[in-house]
């Protein structure tokens, strides 16, 4: 039974440099990726809404982190998007310190959801997000997006050549780093990455299981008794 920890997510805040952060208090996930490579639809895929994160109308003009309360508590960070050309150079910078500072040093940081275009395979700036994260110890869970793009052995090929190349380029860090076809379109490998992000957040099927008995009971219609005969005289 899948888990669906970021179900029922609510934003919650926005930040534009590290003094707007949230308080760091509880354990936050970070979604992270090159502009253009499906992350705000696997987010929402996820969360199983259409627009609790959604794409400038500019690709790469996002200068913030978006923040999502989860139901368990938890935070979601939704990090702006990197590497669209059309872009200064100054404001690509500004991003990828910004970036680089919040992965690297935020203390409540359990995991990075790394979203990356199955079709495109890891890019510099891919690599150097990961750099500034994995020296950390935590997990990644990369999403190779759009999968439904190719054929399921292409698909199939392509995320072990994408498996290959972070785990060559990361031996050390390689058990902590897990690939997981995806497509937001066809909910392909939904249930694998709920199951990853979950164990994250250290959710229990009981818990999610007593959050889901709540939620039926708020939406089950109002009880209207027991329908009862006319009374008999006595």
């Amino acid at each position: 039974m899948a888990l669906h920890p970021l179900q029922n997510a609510e934003f919650l805040s926005t930040a534009a440099s590290d003094a707007q952060l949230p308080p760091a208090s509880v354990a936050e996930i970070a979604f992270a990726g090159r502009s253009n490579a499906g992350k705000s639809s696997a987010i929402n895929a996820l969360a199983n809404r259409t627009r609790l994160a959604f794409t400038s109308k500019t690709p790469g003009r996002t200068q913030h982190i978006n923040f999502f309360r989860l139901r368990s508590g938890a935070l979601l960070a939704d990090l702006p998007g990197y590497g669209y050309a059309a872009v200064p150079r100054e404001l690509k910078t500004h991003w990828q310190q910004f970036l680089s500072r919040y992965v690297s040093t935020r203390q409540t940081l359990v995991g990075l959801v790394l979203v990356i275009d199955i079709r495109h395979g890891l890019a510099d700036l891919d690599r150097q997000l990961l750099d500034s994260f994995v020296e950390s110890g935590r997990p990644v869970l990369v999403l190779a997006t759009k999968s439904d793009k190719l054929t399921p052995s292409a698909a199939r090929v392509a995320a072990r050549d994408l498996e290959r190349a972070l785990h060559t380029g990361y031996p050390v860090h390689a058990s902590r780093i897990s690939v997981v076809p995806f497509s937001a379109v066809r909910h392909v490998g939904l249930e694998d990455a709920e199951r990853v992000i979950a164990q994250w957040l250290g959710l229990e099927e009981t818990q999610v299981q007593e959050a889901r008995e709540r939620t039926h009971k708020e939406k089950a219609p109002p009880s209207r008794g027991v329908t009862r005969g006319p009374k008999r005289r006595s």
